[in-house]
């Protein structure tokens, strides 16, 4: 019902400083990323906060700050700080009311405190993040009942994704989804994977181009999706001429599980085992199509003339071949569950096409 603080806003000592700051770089390796949230109330100091930027730095730990105050030099070569519209406004003497003085902000931003990427939370206008130009993560939010815990919520969905080996962008946009879940429950709350997945999947926004993923992206996207219990089914291909039978085919690996991921052959890899002039379509034109596809949840280029590598870092649960691959040794086999074999439709094929191309000239 109520709560009453008493408290002083002095500098802890040098010598509580000289401990935290050997006591940190005793543990700086068992971590691979490090949040300080600073509440100005006498911990962060600068002598601190320099010396565990630093001790993070040099045992390469990305580090994200939750700032405080006006004074921001203390944070001078942080990975990224994460401040609100109002704090920014606040830190660099911006008056942000438009694109030109949102960039100038975050411009100033990242070259005075010498951040690799800079940040400002907008509220219900999303997120936005200078590297070397400007982009802007409108808000995923469709219901807000509490804003409460929504900040801590952004940064520390920020350091678990580029933790686990998500871009930048993409670590900004599993952040804005965290929030979403976040604001639209009462109190401080929490976001599972479980619930950041769902409500993704309610935005009904995505493109194919959200479904093309490399290869560290895709790991962390289904070792999250395993811990919820989801089969995750592998299949690959060149795919360079899409037809009805691959479109079929595709359809029944689905059926087999919870996740399809196809892993596509490059360019190269491609002119490796089937030689000039293929491929025909390039592996952006291949992958981008293939993505589009409703039976497909994410799609991967491989350089490699077979998957096995690709299988082996993914681990999925089940391989899908075609019904030729009969009684044959399959690349990766040994790092699934289950091997599945699929018939193609009689008749359909990329040779055939290709056949009945060069009939019509």
């Amino acid at each position: 019902m109520i709560r009453f603080d008493r408290e002083t806003l002095n500098d802890i000592s040098e010598d509580s400083q000289d401990n935290l700051i050997a006591i940190f770089s005793s543990i700086v390796n068992d971590y691979d990323f490090v949040v300080l949230s600073d509440y100005g109330k006498g911990v962060l100091t600068e002598k601190l906060t320099q010396s565990i930027i630093k001790i993070s730095k040099e045992n390469d730990v990305k580090l994200i700050v939750d700032p405080k105050g006006s004074d921001y030099s203390k944070y001078k070569g942080a990975y990224t700080i994460t401040p609100n519209k109002k704090e920014a406004v606040l830190a660099t003497g911006i008056n942000i009311t438009d694109t030109e003085s949102l960039t100038n902000a975050l411009i100033q931003l990242k070259d005075n405190l010498k951040l690799d990427k800079s940040l400002i939370t907008l509220s219900h206008d999303g997120i936005a993040a200078y590297d070397i130009e400007l982009k802007e993560f409108p808000t995923s939010a469709i219901e807000v009942f509490d804003v409460t815990g929504a900040g801590d919520t952004v940064i520390a969905s920020l350091a678990f994704a580029l933790s686990s080996g998500l871009s930048f962008e993409n670590a900004i946009k599993l952040s804005n989804l965290a929030a979403g879940v976040v604001v639209a429950k009462i109190g401080s709350a929490t976001a599972s994977i479980e619930e950041i997945i769902e409500f993704e999947s309610k935005l009904h926004k995505s493109s194919f181009e959200d479904h093309i993923k490399d290869r560290r992206e895709i790991k962390t996207i289904l070792d999250s999706n395993k811990i919820l219990g989801k089969k995750i089914v592998f299949t690959n291909g060149c795919f360079d001429i899409l037809h009805i039978g691959h479109v079929k085919y595709l359809q029944e690996a689905k059926r087999l599980g919870d996740i399809l991921v196809v892993g596509i052959n490059s360019d190269s890899s491609v002119r490796k085992l089937k030689g000039s002039p293929r491929p025909f379509n390039s592996e952006e034109d291949r992958s981008s199509i293939i993505a589009s596809l409703e039976s497909v949840d994410y799609v991967v280029i491989f350089d490699e003339e077979t998957p096995e590598k690709l299988i082996k870092f993914l681990l999925p649960d089940t391989l899908v071949k075609g019904g030729d691959y009969q009684n044959q040794t399959i690349a990766g086999q040994e790092f699934v569950n289950e091997v599945k074999l699929i018939n193609f439709v009689e008749g359909k094929s990329t040779t055939s096409v290709i056949e009945k191309i060069k009939e019509a000239f």
